[in-house]
């Protein structure tokens, strides 16, 4: 099975990207075909609402966003790790999202939708963000929902996870790498 993973965290080895690990360990482990994207590392020029990809569904701007774009496509399962900044995806993750306008374009202009290839597509988002109040990642969910449904995963898990903020802090948390490993067994199947 083709996995697809992207790691919105521009802190390397920091909370987002531990759940991440946590949620490939499983998949690597079955052997599946994975490739991570750390967004961080990567040239994605944000959207530029330019209308380039509304006759075509495809993208004008050519920049890391070309690779991922692919990826997509072949995916199966998607997984999308971010940490939540001001009650939404990072910047980095969220930069990736907006490119996929030239998705939307082709499924809901065109009508034209991924295929969902042998194994359908499932996806994975997993949020971890420092306000301990509740709902403050519901706008970081709704973001991934979108994102999902616009790349035709039409399932996807949400693990969140709040009150977490220094670097390492989600290894105290007692269930987190635990319920994001046993997502990844999910995402597996």
């Amino acid at each position: 099975m083709k996995i697809v993973a992207f790691n919105g965290s521009p802190c390397p080895g920091g909370n987002s990207e531990v759940l991440l690990d946590g949620a490939l360990e499983p998949l690597q482990e079955a052997g599946h075909n994975i490739r991570v994207f750390n967004l961080n590392d990567l040239n994605i020029k944000p959207c530029q609402d330019c209308g380039g990809c509304a006759k075509t569904g495809v993208c004008v701007h050519e920049d890391a966003m070309v690779d991922i774009y692919q990826k997509i496509r072949e995916a199966e399962r998607i997984i999308l790790a971010s940490p939540i900044y001001f009650s939404n995806l990072s910047t980095q993750a969220k930069t990736m999202v907006d490119r996929c306008q030239a998705f939307w374009c082709e499924k809901y202009v065109l009508k034209r939708s991924i295929p969902a290839g042998p194994h359908g597509r499932k996806g994975l988002l997993l949020l971890v963000g420092g306000m301990k109040e509740e709902g403050s990642s519901k706008c970081a969910e709704k973001t991934g929902k979108a994102f999902f449904r616009t790349v035709s995963v039409p399932e996807h898990e949400t693990l969140s996870f709040g009150g977490i903020d220094a670097k390492g802090d989600i290894l105290k948390h007692p269930t987190a790498l635990r319920q994001a490993i046993e997502a990844g067994k999910r995402l597996g199947i």
